[in-house]
């Protein structure tokens, strides 16, 4: 039997899309917010090849599937019946590691935590298509029959800003780079004096999301192709 150990490292960029399994959240592919999020954004630039954010190392996932029944009294008897209501996939709790070792994984991580507070948000005030909700986003990871293109919506993230570690300072815009002397020795600024950002070199991020399908998506759902593994490919949406 093959029993090879694979070593994991954290990887920012660099992997190939169609073998990519790394746990992410997407906009979804043709959505008008791609161009509203990343055309021109050099605060989300990071995230621009993905479309959305991605866990760098394989994080701590929390699923769960429920069938739920109804208990039917029977007079005189010791066992009631079970009427069958509905069934659901509920919140699903994804809580990963972010470590950040160098000025461009600390823009990654900016960017992550900008995104996530946007699409949190509504549509308001001044925004285009405002009214709106939050976006849908797609959960995708660990290959084809586990999460691919699953339609969700995030409830609530958190991220943990911890004392005792190092902070890296980075800027968002591709501006050059000068290192200071004297007391500020080992650190660096932008030479047109652009302000700092700073991130932890390691922080945890949780994101509870939870599916959600259309009534047009579900019109389409079949069983036997669900078991199989068809669905997903026939409607372009993840069915889990």
């Amino acid at each position: 039997s093959d029993s090879r150990i694979v070593q994991a490292r954290a990887a920012w960029s660099g992997r190939d899309s169609k073998k990519d399994w790394r746990v992410k959240l997407t906009i979804p592919k043709g959505s008008p917010l791609e161009y509203e999020f990343f055309n021109n954004n050099k605060v989300l630039a990071p995230l621009d090849d993905t479309k959305g954010m991605f866990w760098p190392l394989t994080p701590s996932m929390v699923i769960q599937h429920s069938a739920n029944y109804n208990a039917l009294a029977q007079t005189h008897s010791n066992y009631p019946f079970q009427a069958y209501q509905n069934s659901q996939v509920d919140q699903i709790n994804i809580i990963g590691e972010f470590p950040v070792q160098n000025q461009q994984d600390a823009k990654h991580w900016v960017a992550t935590i900008k995104f996530l507070r946007t699409i949190t948000k509504m549509f308001f005030g001044q925004s285009d298509f405002r009214g709106n909700p939050p976006p849908v986003l797609h959960l995708s990871g660990y290959g084809e029959h586990m999460f691919e293109r699953v339609p969700v919506i995030v409830n609530t993230f958190n991220v943990e800003l911890r004392s005792g570690i190092d902070y890296i300072s980075t800027i968002q815009a591709n501006t050059p780079y000068k290192q200071l002397t004297g007391p500020d020795a080992g650190f660096f600024m932008s030479d047109e004096g652009d302000s700092a950002t700073w991130a932890p070199s390691l922080s945890n991020i949780s994101v509870l999301v939870t599916p959600v399908y259309s009534r047009e998506t579900i019109k389409d759902f079949s069983l036997q192709k669900f078991a199989r593994g068809e669905l997903s490919k026939e409607q372009g949406i993840g069915f889990i």
